[in-house]
């Protein structure tokens, strides 16, 4: 961790809980005349400790997390450094996943078995007002973007979905990278019971999986992430 950073060079974070992938990425951010990394962490809570502390201009995280998700330490940034740029480097492809992540506020988002990863030029290109993501994600948002707009009519046809207060906080939890058992764990309620609300919402929608549903909710404006409560529909 360096003590000074001269404030032309990018100040970057990296949160990665597998050794060698952070010590590949660490020494790619070391290497580039531009960049000076801050400090790098395994785990959620060092690096929102460490957030909480220090000005920041990237965060370069992944999702899974010994002791949480990256999407919270997502969140964490854009409140404390609503400046900064934000990348997900991970194993993920799962919709929910980069579309929760994307609507958290990341703007890069990469594969970790796309090949080996230019971390250096995917931190410059994000500074630069890029937004670096591996082809297969890239196309998948894409994708979602015109599967959304051959929707439209659809929805101006069946303009009102009306959510339960339960459904409703069941979506924003999954938009939140939460799994079906968390959720359940968090509402206090079965994973059958989640299940069959996902179910409905997926009816409501005209959707067929997670990430088509947040999506789908985010388009017509029907998330409210974080704010999210327990209380019963």
């Amino acid at each position: 961790m360096l003590e000074e950073t001269p404030s032309e060079r990018v100040r970057v974070v990296i949160v990665e809980d597998d050794a060698v992938t952070r010590k590949s990425l660490s020494l790619a951010i070391e290497a580039a005349p531009e960049l000076c990394l801050l400090a790098a962490f395994d785990n959620v809570s060092s690096a929102l400790t460490f957030l909480n502390a220090h000005k920041i201009d990237v965060l370069i995280t992944d999702l899974g997390l010994p002791d949480g998700s990256g999407i919270e330490l997502i969140h964490a940034c854009v409140r404390l450094h609503p400046d900064a740029d934000i990348m997900v480097v991970t194993v993920s492809s799962d919709e929910a996943n980069v579309l929760a992540c994307i609507e958290a506020g990341a703007s890069g988002y990469m594969l970790k078995d796309a090949g080996r990863i230019d971390a250096a030029r995917a931190v410059l290109d994000l500074r630069a007002g890029g937004a670096p993501m591996s082809l297969a994600i890239a196309r998948m948002v894409l994708a979602k973007v015109r599967n959304g707009k051959k929707n439209q009519m659809a929805v101006v046809d069946n303009p009102v979905t009306s959510l339960t207060k339960r459904e409703a906080a069941i979506l924003d939890l999954i938009a939140q990278g939460r799994s079906y058992g968390e959720v359940a764990k968090i509402l206090s309620v079965s994973v059958g019971t989640v299940q069959t609300h996902i179910k409905n919402i997926y009816g409501k929608l005209a959707v067929h999986s997670r990430g088509e549903a947040v999506f789908e909710a985010h388009r017509r404006g029907l998330l409210q992430l974080g704010r999210s409560k327990g209380k019963k529909a």
